[in-house]
């Protein structure tokens, strides 16, 4: 979904704090568009040192309710948006010759399973193959490949959980709280920075121990 002001106010942040940004509206499911944000961030800016595939959506089917239509619509944001995201960072950073990084928004769901939203798990496991293969691929070029798993953050994707629901999943985390989006900020940074200098083709879980607690699942 497209939220321009949204994304305008984004900008309008970074540039009030004394840094540069620009907006640039795209459909991730579609190479062209893809093509159009690298060539826009080259444009701006000279380069492109950075690339985080971030843009999901999740749709709640199961395999016997899943259909062709929300199937593709799923995988083309989700998956497709970061392989061939991920294919055109990587061209314009070879072209620069001194590496880059690549950082995947992938899921606990890389790796487990959630039988309510079967394509969701399938497309976060298929970001998990990219980001390790794509990684190995790209070393050569000194272009890192990081994925970041987040658990339960609180988006607007969980504006609809009751109370009860929210104290449950809270109860779930070994830290005892839904994360925020500003912390998932914090492990991208990392990532994408000169303190992760030796992590690639693997993914970073940032889930508040949740995966590791035994009947979580």
């Amino acid at each position: 979904m497209s939220e321009p002001e949204a994304a305008q106010a984004i900008v309008d942040d970074i540039v009030g704090a004394g840094g540069a940004a620009v907006g640039c509206e795209a459909d991730v499911s579609k190479v062209a568009d893809l093509q159009r944000l690298v060539d826009t961030a080259v444009s701006e800016f000279g380069r492109l040192d950075v690339m985080v595939n971030n843009a999901g959506v999740e749709l709640g089917e199961t395999l016997a309710t899943l259909t062709e239509e929300k199937y593709d619509l799923l995988m083309g944001v989700n998956l497709k948006g970061a392989v061939f995201g991920s294919k055109l960072a990587a061209e314009q950073m070879r072209r620069q010759g001194d590496g880059g990084v690549i950082v995947n928004i992938t899921s606990t769901h890389e790796d487990w399973p959630m039988p309510s939203d079967l394509a969701y798990c399938v497309s976060k496991g298929g970001m998990r193959m990219l980001t390790r293969t794509s990684g190995v691929e790209l070393g050569p070029d000194r272009i890192r490949v990081v994925g970041v798993g987040p658990g339960a953050i609180d988006t607007p994707i969980n504006d609809d959980d009751t109370p009860a629901e929210t104290k449950a999943l809270e109860a779930a985390v070994p830290l005892g709280y839904i994360g925020t989006p500003q912390e998932m900020g914090r492990v991208v940074c990392w990532a994408a920075s000169d303190a992760a200098s030796y992590v690639t083709a693997t993914t970073v879980m940032a889930d508040g121990g949740l995966m590791q607690k035994p009947g979580a699942v």
